[in-house]
Formats: structure tokens, C-alpha cells, sequence
């Protein structure tokens, strides 16, 4: 008996040694895959750069091909199924269903402290509304896209904060704005004459929150025919909320080498403004962006007004040292659109500032024709001075604010408008052919403290398609501004003239740098 007693003491410890070996292996290998983040992303991102580009695209169900706008429209996510509401945490993610536009898939993945567990394709997710339609033998669709929700402008109710829906697309909104201009992960060849290549976000890890999170993150996995890469969001909400990127991009080797290499791409929309009214237009403005604004190391800041123009229009400013760049929306009042549904004057600005050296290069501007809104003509990117090789890591981090009425500026004074044409004037017509006058208005701090009668005086240069005929600067009537009134001829009509003008007191240079290009006729 005692022997077989010592037996089962034998047997009972080894069985408890094997427990805890076994627990112990399952707890390493859920902390290595809790530990799951970019680098992991990064390493995919890179085989897959020294592989072929296959885009493996599971082809929809014949009745999400024949849905008409309406139809998708009908498609919503159940808000009662949103990712993170059983847990009550601060944000929430709801997914968009493929169709219509929307084809092409991206994989969805959860990274909790357990591990990774995939965000597969769910019907019960979805209310399809009046359309009618079998969606059990579809299988595993994927998704569109997702949106994150958080209760941005009040406690009782998540706002959206940010969607991904579309290649590398994404929107993301502050307190009390409503979207307007999108961000992309990545340009190529945007206005390149032999097409625009656009890079996909394909697959996406999101980072469940904690409890009392003030911030969501997540990482994205990229490619395209001639790149991959790894990007990683970190989301703060707030007045401006403020998307925070690290990105490691690989290039792929091609046939056709990259022209134009685009980072912290931005897009938007502007088909009039004070500079370019539309006649027979009630609004007086209609625009999501109406300037680009450019930081340089040296301490230089520009501002470029935005154009619709009659044909595709590419300009660049190059820099030694990048501090930020943005598509803006200067103009916050309601009475500079009249729009009574877009509300223009809500819409954000994107600010992009650096958070790595960036190095030389320039931020190339694209304005393309639009006959109407509802097309973005706008877009805006960094191009680097130097494009990686094939294989080789271009590593950069950069953050976007999406602001509101508080929003980036130059610490001297800006421009608050730009109008172009002239008002009485004595020049007869032969006289003004070739002419072009714009009236400038600039105020900001170093202006308000001057008194009226300060030796201010207007700096206007044009290039050698321009002549500068007049430049007068004075104090502007409603106080706390001055007025610039700048007359240019044009020598030849059917080129463009590049303008620059700003305000200087004595030696010191007190508003940004104005930036503006007359198109040609």
C-alpha cells in the first residue's frame, strides 16, 4: 500500500509539473502575440516588396454588383454590434459593407491582451434595408472599410471621429467640425502624365483601447504595384484631434520608375472662392480648402490661395527643412459661403507637421479642373529629395491636426483674403489689357501693435512673365489690418506669372509670404 501511494504522489507531481509547463507556454505564447504591433506589420510589408504584386480580389456576390446608389446607401452597419460596445469602452468601431464603389476588401484584425484574433465578415452585422438579397452563401466578404465613434462634442453620444474607406483614404474631425478634406498614406505619381498610381491599405490591426483611453491606435498594412508599407495611427480626439503616423515604406522593383513619391498626402475640394467667384452662384464662396500653407526651417511661412483652374496645374516650394504644411480653411464664418446644408465654414483644415527629419525636398501642389463640388481637384504632398531604392526602409513620422477655428498660423500676420479685379478706375480698357490687380488684406499680432501712420510698406515681386505697375500698402479702415493693392501686367498672356508679396516694417518682415500664381488666359 505504500508503495502505490508513493506512486500516485509520483504521478500527481508530475502531472502538476506538466500543468504548469503547459500554462507556461501558453502564457509566453499569448504575450508574444500580444506583443503583435508595426515592426510585425513593417516585416510583412517588407517580403512582400521582393515579391510580385497580386491583387487577389474575391469578386462579389451578383447582387452587390447590380446595387444601384440608392441601394448601398440602404446598407448600414447595426450600431448595437459596434466592436467594444459590450465592454463599454470610450471608442467603438462599425464597419462598411463592399459594393457599389467599395469592392475591393480589407481584412480587419483585433489586437487585444489575449492575442490577434481576426474581424471576419458577419451579415448580422448589417441592416440591408429594402434591398433584397441572400447574403448566408456569400462567405467571408471582408469589409470596405471601418469608422471609429467617441463622444466628441458631448457625453451621451459617440461621434464619428475617423473613417478608412477606400485605398489609403482617411478623414478625421474635432469638436464641432463636419468632414470635409481626406488624408491619404501614400501619393505616387500623381501628376505624372502616364497615371496615378494609388496605394491600398489592405489589411488593418486595431488596438483595443483601455478602459479610461484618451486615444485609439491602429496599424495598417500597404501595397501597390511599386510599394508596401507599415503605417501606425494614433487617434487623440479633441478640439483638434490630432492623428499622430509612423510609416516604414518599401519600394517594390518595376519597370517604370517612381516619378513622384508623395507622402502625408492631402486632398480637397475648391471650385470658387473670393478669388475666383462663380457668376450666377448665390454663395459667395464654395470650397472645403481655400489655401496651401507652407513652414520652412528658415522661418518662412506661405500662403498660396487655391484655384479651379481651366486645365491641370502642378506648383512646388522647395525647402531645406520642412516645419509643416496644410490644406487650410482660412474662412470660418457662415456669411463667406451662405450654405445652409454643406456649412463650408465647418469643414477642417489638415495641418501636417513633421516628427522625424524629413530631410530636402519640396511639397508639390496639383489643382486640377472641377465642373462642380462634388469632385476633389485639390491635393497637396511632400516629395522627398531623394527616392529610396527598391528594398531599402524609408522610415518618417509625421502628425495631422485637424483644426477647426484655432488653427495653425504665422506668428507675424496673414492673409485673410485675397480679391482679384479692380473697382473705379480712370485706365481706359487698352490700358488694362494684360492687367491684373488684387487687393490683399493681412492682420495678426505684429500688425495690431503698430500704430497707423508705422512705416509699413508692401514687398511684391513677379517673375520674368510679370511687371509689378503699383503696390501700396495702408492701414485697413476696420482697424487692426492692412490692405495691400498690387496692379501686375502680363507680358504674355498665355503663360503663367508667379506673384509674391509681403508686408515689412523697416527691416523686419512682419506676415507671411503671399504665393500666387495668375493662369494663363
Amino acid at each position: 500500500m505504500k508503495a502505490l501511494s508513493r506512486l500516485v504522489q509520483l504521478l500527481i507531481v508530475t502531472l502538476l509539473a506538466v500543468l504548469a509547463v503547459l500554462a507556461i507556454s501558453q502564457q509566453k505564447a499569448a504575450a508574444q502575440t500580444a506583443s503583435f504591433g508595426f515592426d510585425d506589420v513593417a516585416r510583412i510589408a517588407q517580403q512582400r516588396a521582393g515579391q510580385p504584386y497580386v491583387a487577389a480580389w474575391p469578386a462579389l456576390p451578383s447582387e452587390l454588383q447590380s446595387l444601384d446608389y440608392d441601394g448601398y446607401r440602404d446598407i448600414r452597419f447595426r450600431p448595437a454590434r459596434s466592436l467594444w460596445r459590450d465592454a463599454q469602452l470610450p471608442f467603438e468601431a462599425q464597419f462598411f459593407h463592399r459594393g457599389l464603389y467599395q469592392r475591393e476588401p480589407v481584412r480587419l484584425h483585433e489586437i487585444t491582451p489575449q492575442g490577434v484574433r481576426p474581424l471576419g465578415y458577419d451579415s448580422g452585422d448589417y441592416d440591408f434595408g429594402r434591398n433584397t438579397v441572400q447574403p448566408q452563401g456569400w462567405g467571408d466578404l471582408g469589409h470596405a472599410g471601418f469608422r471609429i465613434h467617441y463622444p466628441l462634442n458631448s457625453p451621451q453620444y459617440k461621434d464619428e471621429l475617423l473613417v478608412f474607406l477606400g485605398a489609403s483614404y482617411f478623414r478625421a474631425l474635432g469638436a464641432g467640425q463636419q468632414y470635409g478634406l481626406s488624408a491619404r498614406g501614400l501619393a505616387i505619381d500623381t501628376a505624372s502624365g502616364s497615371g496615378e498610381e494609388f496605394p491600398r491599405f489592405t489589411e488593418f490591426w486595431l488596438e483595443r483601447p483601455a478602459p479610461q483611453a484618451q486615444a485609439v491606435a491602429l496599424i495598417a498594412l500597404l501595397e501597390s504595384p511599386r510599394a508596401t508599407g507599415a503605417w501606425r495611427f494614433e487617434v487623440v480626439p479633441g478640439e483638434q484631434t490630432v492623428v499622430r503616423v509612423q510609416a516604414r515604406l518599401f519600394l517594390r522593383e518595376g519597370e517604370r520608375p517612381i516619378a513622384t513619391l508623395g507622402l502625408a498626402p492631402l486632398t480637397s475640394m475648391f471650385f470658387s472662392g473670393e478669388n475666383q467667384p462663380r457668376a450666377g452662384d448665390f454663395r459667395p464662396e464654395v470650397h472645403d480648402s481655400d489655401g496651401l500653407m507652407v513652414a520652412s526651417g528658415d522661418g518662412e511661412w506661405l500662403w498660396r490661395p487655391l484655384q479651379n483652374p481651366k486645365k491641370p496645374v502642378v506648383t512646388s516650394f522647395a525647402v531645406q527643412q520642412l516645419r509643416g504644411f496644410g490644406l487650410m480653411q482660412r474662412d470660418r464664418s457662415f456669411a463667406s459661403y451662405e450654405d445652409t446644408e454643406a456649412r463650408y465654414e465647418r469643414r477642417p483644415s489638415a495641418w501636417v507637421r513633421p516628427l522625424s527629419d524629413w530631410g530636402p525636398g519640396r511639397v508639390e501642389l496639383v489643382q486640377l479642373p472641377t465642373p462642380d463640388e462634388t469632385h476633389d481637384n485639390i491635393v497637396a504632398y511632400w516629395v522627398p529629395a531623394q527616392t529610396p531604392a527598391a528594398g531599402v526602409p524609408l522610415d518618417f513620422s509625421y502628425e495631422i491636426a485637424w483644426q477647426g477655428d484655432t488653427q495653425a498660423q504665422p506668428p507675424g500676420s496673414r492673409v485673410l483674403q485675397s480679391r482679384r479685379g479692380v473697382g473705379f478706375t480712370r485706365l481706359t480698357p487698352l490700358e488694362l489689357s494684360g492687367q491684373v490687380q488684387y487687393v490683399l488684406d493681412f492682420a495678426g499680432p505684429a500688425l495690431a501693435a503698430l500704430p497707423g501712420d508705422a512705416p509699413v510698406r508692401a514687398v511684391v515681386t513677379a517673375d520674368a512673365n510679370g511687371r509689378v505697375l503699383e503696390q501700396i500698402a495702408y492701414p485697413h479702415p476696420a482697424g487692426q489690418r492692412w490692405r495691400v493693392t498690387l496692379r501686375v501686367q502680363r507680358l504674355d498672356p498665355s503663360r503663367p506669372v508667379e506673384l509674391r508679396a509681403f508686408l515689412q516694417q523697416d527691416n523686419h518682415v512682419v506676415s507671411e509670404t503671399w504665393s500666387n500664381i495668375i493662369l494663363p488666359e
